[in-house]
């Protein structure tokens, strides 16, 4: 796991810096372009939906993980999310 790099996001007209490890910053870019969106558009969604005790960096996380668990299930692994519930793993 790398450590997190700070990028400058810009949403709805306004500057902030949004710490992310690589691997997710990777993963957001690759969500906003499946989606034809500007990866700052996908992140003023983001804030906009999340609550006031949630941190932005940890917002984008969730929506990554979450968009990752729902690529699997509609891949038909069912994947990381029932994993989680049966605490069962694929490799063995």
């Amino acid at each position: 796991m790398s450590r997190p790099v700070k990028r400058s996001l810009t949403l709805n007209g306004h500057r902030t810096s949004v710490s992310l490890e690589d691997e997710f910053w990777r993963a957001f870019r690759a969500a906003a372009a499946r989606r034809g969106q500007p990866l700052n558009a996908l992140a003023a969604e983001i804030d906009a939906a999340r609550g006031i005790r949630t941190g932005l960096a940890t917002a984008i996380r969730l929506f990554v993980l979450r968009d990752l668990q729902q690529r699997l299930a509609e891949a038909g692994g069912g994947g990381a999310d029932a994993q989680c519930r049966t605490g069962s793993s694929r490799s063995g």
